[in-house]
């Protein structure tokens, strides 16, 4: 046993911790997202790894086997969707395989897929965090007696919140990409959900409906650009 954390994930869960002898994957390409998700794992009791494309969530599945996966529909490298339904229609399926997304179809799309269950974005709230995860374990992986619902949230670092938008100014700067804009713009519309920007939101919805449409997008993308850098200057830097 090489560690605390190892020695941790030997422990039966409790009500206090009651994923404790988890390990979770979440595939999440947003860096607040995904900090968000570790400090629920975190005041769980369960291990996280992470994966930031479905690339790189292949890659870890060839190695480690997790009890649960919580996965991001949309990614910078396909759909959620598809690895939703690699884990759940293979022949080894994970134990529990959650989708999460911003988007209001998400739960159709992940449930079609094989999905046990989905998780609503922006996910703050450890009680609703542990009642999705806990909900499709077996008898065996529940904790022994009462727990406590709790309706405590978690707020993730802004250097997290910095670092999404950082990235998405480099890729304004240039797109001209189609594929490589819609998937954009649901990153930035998914990130102003996150934090509750009801202006950047709007703008992305505005942006997503004229590449529907077919219309123009260079003033709308421009738009969107300064609001970003906007952002980035309110932010704390590292």
């Amino acid at each position: 046993m090489d560690s605390l954390d190892d020695f941790m994930q030997t422990r039966p869960p409790t009500a206090a911790r009651p994923l404790l002898g988890l390990t979770v994957l979440v595939v999440e390409d947003s860096r607040f997202a995904s900090e968000a998700m570790r400090l629920l794992c975190l005041r769980s009791g369960a291990r996280i790894r992470r994966a930031d494309s479905l690339h790189h969530a292949q890659r870890h599945l060839a190695v480690y086997r997790p009890a649960v996966v919580i996965i991001d529909l949309g990614l910078p490298d396909g759909s959620g969707v598809d690895l939703i339904r690699d884990l759940t229609q293979g022949a080894s399926r994970v134990e529990v395989v959650l989708g999460t997304s911003g988007d209001p179809d998400g739960e159709r799309l992940a449930i079609k897929a094989g999905a046990d269950g989905f998780m609503a974005k922006p996910v703050s709230s450890i009680g609703y965090f542990q009642s999705k995860v806990l909900e499709h374990l077996p008898a065996d992986r529940q904790p022994k007696g009462l727990r406590a619902l709790t309706d405590e949230v978690i707020v993730p670092d802004e250097v997290a919140l910095r670092d999404d938008l950082e990235t998405a100014a480099i890729a304004l700067e240039d797109a001209t990409d189609h594929r490589s804009l819609r998937y954009l713009t649901q990153f930035l519309g998914g990130i102003a959900r996150s934090v509750d920007d009801a202006p950047l939101e709007r703008e992305m919805d505005a942006l997503a409906n004229l590449q529907t449409s077919g219309a123009a997008l260079q003033s709308q993308v421009a738009r969107v650009a300064a609001m970003v850098q906007d952002r980035i200057a309110r932010t704390s830097p590292i």
